[in-house]
């Protein structure tokens, strides 16, 4: 049903994305695409819709695929209709309902008479009653607009559907009816997404990386299990290949010294003997030779394991090779730090919530705070850092260090470069190669430090926001991550999920994502109506 035969893509400055991948995917067949930040998943499923031709190779698909894109900003010019590619059907329904029953019109139809009804319907099913099919989609929430492409599966009737990250604005609501949708269906479905509750409603996992796609014939989880058992292995391995090299070392180190004690007694035979100088030359020179020739023989065995040991080192993942560390705040169990009665936000003229919030977070808590979109979370979290202060009602807060992490990791300043991003946070008690060692730590390496942050991505800037936490005077008390794993990939919710399992302060998570929030332990929560 869709065929990749030797498909390579290559940028327009000649850098290979990826290179003579082949693909078989099947009807009915539900698959999760996944891979590192810029393996290439989105273009791969731009191919696969055909919105974008690959460099090589040749694409097959026996019908035209519906693509559900991650970005949306190219449409916000268009109307919903237009989005959808019904407007010049509503178009000729409309003018044939008025009497122009032409030629033109009717082929436009293609007897979709049904085809309002189809909108109206789809529409409802995704919580969108009170949207207009002629208005802009600039008009639009992020959910919203997620939303309309999704209905759009329900009025095009694909067979093929392809998904690029499509919980990423979908509040709990939405994330509830897409995951139905995906359990439910018989449309073959191709899905790239971080969510990993949505991962394990897929049969098979497809894993682009740097050597091609590997094919997992499970969900989510079991794909997890096999890279862990694969992790496990090449630690292993690297651990016997380590002692290995000692041991080479120790051989060779050991090897010498006999060999220099049998030198050190010949010489003092030959002496006693009194042989002559040519004597005692040649045997100097034979002695040379047989150290030179041991030298040789050992060396060569201590860089084979070597190179194997380096080769192994570069199959871990970037994760494997990290060291966090992140500090804990000072206080006391159990602390109150904020308690909040009956408060509420005077939002254009009318209370925000229908009932006060009441409240109270103590030091050690891990809370999830819960609520649709357009519910009032920012503006909740904004009164609890003091930003803003209710309209009715008290809040009462602890004089403690707080840090705010939005998905968009905006602490990060785009005008600095990632060394001088790191001496922010540097009170002066940390020394240039103490910096410089803690980036490497967070896989920032020499050729990084000069690099602008403006050029870094959602997962490069989230580990550069936990290397600056780890060069402050103190760990803040209160650390609140919005949305933290909307632009990540898997490989860095698991770097930031260790680290937060690392933090022993109070965490305040504005999150849809249940994986994540069972993973970092959330205990407690505050729910908006």
């Amino acid at each position: 049903m869709l065929n990749l035969q030797g498909v390579t893509y290559t940028h327009p400055n000649r850098d290979v994305l990826f290179a003579d991948l082949d693909l078989n995917i099947n009807k009915y067949d539900k698959i999760a695409l996944i891979g590192n930040n810029g393996a290439g998943k989105s273009t791969l499923l731009k191919i696969l819709s055909g919105y974008l031709q690959p460099s090589q190779g040749i694409v097959k698909a026996g019908t035209v695929p519906y693509l559900v894109p991650q970005l949306f900003g190219q449409f916000n010019d268009y109307t919903l209709a237009r989005a959808l590619q019904i407007e010049d059907k509503l178009k000729a329904i409309t003018e044939i309902l008025n009497g122009d029953a032409n030629e033109a019109n009717l082929a436009l139809l293609d007897d979709d008479w049904a085809i309002e009804e189809r909108c109206k319907e789809a529409l409802a099913h995704w919580k969108l009653e009170g949207l207009d099919l002629n208005q802009k989609m600039e008009s639009l929430s992020g959910g919203q607009k997620t939303r309309v492409f999704l209905a759009g599966i329900w009025i095009q009737k694909p067979e093929i559907v392809l998904l690029d990250e499509p919980t990423n604005h979908l509040d709990s609501s939405g994330r509830n009816l897409l995951c139905d949708y995906i359990a439910a269906t018989k449309n073959t479905l191709v899905v790239v997404s971080h969510d990993r509750t949505l991962l394990n409603l897929l049969s098979t996992v497809y894993e682009l990386s740097r050597t091609g796609i590997t094919v997992y014939g499970g969900n989510y989880d079991f794909y997890a299990e096999q890279k862990a058992i694969a992790r496990e292995a090449l630690d292993r391995d690297l651990k016997n290949m380590e002692k290995a090299l000692h041991k080479a070392k120790e051989v060779e180190k050991e090897a010498l010294k006999r060999q220099q004690k049998l030198d050190a007694r010949g010489k003092k035979k030959q002496e006693k003997a009194g042989l002559p100088t040519i004597s005692m030359n040649t045997f100097k020179n034979n002695a040379e030779k047989s150290t030179s020739r041991m030298k040789g023989i050992h060396a060569e065995k201590v860089d084979t394991i070597a190179q194997e040991l380096n080769q192994l080192r570069t199959s871990l993942s970037d994760f494997s090779k990290m060291k966090i560390g992140l500090d804990s705040p000072r206080l006391y169990n159990d602390k109150v730090l904020v308690t909040a009665k009956g408060i509420n936000f005077l939002y254009r003229g009318a209370m925000l919530w229908k009932h006060g919030l009441h409240f109270q977070i103590s030091s050690g808590q891990r809370i999830v705070v819960r609520g649709l979109n357009g519910s009032g979370k920012t503006t909740l979290i904004k009164m609890i850092l003091g930003k803003l202060e209710p309209a009715s009602g008290t809040i009462a807060r602890t004089n403690v260090r707080t840090m705010y992490i939005d998905q968009d990791y905006s602490l990060i300043n785009n005008g600095l470069s990632i060394y001088e991003q790191a001496q922010e946070y540097n009170s002066g008690r940390l020394r240039e190669h103490d910096i410089k060692t803690r980036l490497n730590r967070f896989l920032f390496g020499r050729e990084d430090w000069d690099k602008p942050c403006e050029a870094l991505s959602g997962g490069e800037k989230m580990r550069l926001m936990l290397c600056c936490m780890t060069i402050g005077d103190q760990a803040p008390d209160i650390i609140v991550l919005d949305e933290p794993t909307n632009n990540l990939d898997i490989q860095n919710i698991e770097i930031l999920t260790a680290a937060i399992n690392e933090y022993s302060g109070v965490l305040i998570v504005v999150s849809h994502d249940e994986y994540f929030l069972n993973e970092i332990n959330v205990e407690h929560k505050i729910v908006i109506n």
